[in-house]
């Protein structure tokens, strides 16, 4: 895992990026509610220009099957659309025996994340990935070591993430990272178990770039620890999470719909079938470069050139995603552009520079081709072209390429 210690592109950044307004539940135990882990949260968030709107629910040992069954969880889902709602689960049930984790802890936790999702179908589910206990669990050999404990934690809440369709705030890796490296610092309270008030600031401090996708670094805000720590927090916390968002699957809020298009061709022919998919359900409408519109998963086009531009927009019920696709089919008529230097010196006028220019076609979007007048000049040649046209084709000493009329590309 890279850390950036002096992250000075880190504090540019923040001053780059535009406010954001979030809304999150915050649904666990006493390792949120001591020090008050949300309100660090929003704290951190305003002082960096954001806005953290919460709520939470954190009565001490709760476990995800007791706050399954705690009515309170979801009257406060309800309460609001949520951005995000955030689970945690008792500190030593996801790092317990394997088969007493898939019966006892995951089908709540499952559970939990289902009922969030049905209830604000805008909302993502979100972990609080925890942390191992200072000495271990001395109860079981597999997690008598920090480094055993904290291990199980990890992979079970990525387990579980996986299971839920969700992501991770990976507190405890972070947490990691400052054991392994600056072993002075203390994360825990007297109890080996609770965060400390640097423990929590750190929690808070990958909270933030876990939601946001966006690094604390640069942050005022500090709850009573020392400086220099604070500063050494931030760093870490947004160096493991923004350097591995993929891992952790964090989605920023404004990107929950992602859609994905291809192509395919038949040897020979220039039908082409395009397909689209999507991480939730969405409607799918396609544009092509002839002011073709289609509408659907899957369908075919057939376009006289060999490379032009799809745009696909995906529709769903919370959010918009844009793909586009450049196409290369050889199979069609008209060839790759390449580097012919040209401009346009009008409405209808373009002056093409260099020499030894072979035919030129001019051809409008479905292919047919137009008239045109050519202009020999010394740097050329000048070419005046009716307003239907959207491409040349290009003879050259070694190819002939294809060039776009601008009105095509903006």
């Amino acid at each position: 895992m890279r850390i950036i210690i002096l992250s000075v592109s880190f504090m540019l950044s923040n001053l780059l990026l535009a406010q954001d307004t979030l809304r999150a539940l915050f649904i666990g135990n006493s390792y949120m509610g001591v020090n008050n882990l949300p309100q660090m949260v929003q704290d951190l968030s305003n002082s960096l220009g954001d806005v953290l709107i919460y709520d939470s629910n954190t009565p001490g040992g709760q476990t995800f099957q007791m706050q399954a069954a705690n009515p309170v969880n979801y009257q406060k889902m309800a309460a609001q659309e949520w951005d995000y709602i955030i689970l945690q689960g008792q500190s030593q049930e996801p790092s317990f025996p394997f088969d007493q984790v898939n019966s006892q802890t995951l089908p709540y936790a499952v559970q939990l994340a289902d009922s969030a999702k049905a209830i604000q179908p805008c909302s993502q589910v979100n972990y609080f990935m925890t942390w191992g206990r200072q000495n271990g669990d001395p109860q079981w050999d597999s997690i008598n070591t920090f480094d055993k404990m904290n291990t199980r934690l990890r992979d079970a809440y990525l387990r579980i993430a996986d299971s839920a369709n969700a992501a991770v705030s990976p507190v405890g890796v972070a947490w990691k990272y400052v054991r392994d490296n600056y072993p002075v610092i203390n994360l825990y309270q007297q109890d080996g178990s609770h965060p400390s008030l640097t423990g929590s600031y750190l929690a808070a401090c990958v909270f933030y770039s876990s939601l946001y996708h966006k690094p604390s670094t640069g942050s005022t805000y500090n709850p009573g620890i020392d400086l220099a720590d604070a500063l050494l927090m931030q760093q870490i916390a947004s160096s493991i999470v923004l350097d591995s968002l993929s891992t952790w699957k964090l989605i920023h809020s404004d990107s929950t719909l992602q859609a994905n298009a291809s192509y395919s061709s038949i040897p020979g022919a220039s039908l082409l079938s395009f397909s689209a998919t999507a991480n939730q359900d969405a409607n799918f409408t396609w544009y092509f470069p002839d002011m073709t519109i289609e509408t659907g998963p899957i369908i075919g086009f057939e376009y006289n050139l060999s490379t032009y531009q799809v745009m696909l927009i995906a529709e769903g019920l919370c959010d918009t995603d844009t793909v586009l696709i450049e196409v290369n089919h050889s199979g069609a008529g008209l060839s790759n552009p390449s580097q012919v230097q040209w401009k346009l010196t009008g409405p209808q006028q373009i002056e093409l520079f260099g020499t030894c220019f072979g035919e030129i076609v001019a051809y409008d979007v479905v292919g047919k081709t137009q008239n045109i007048i050519r202009e020999e000049m010394a740097s050329g040649c000048r070419i005046t072209f009716p307003a239907n046209t959207s491409f040349f084709s290009v003879q050259t000493p070694t190819a002939t390429t294809t060039l776009r009329i601008p009105y095509l590309l903006n």
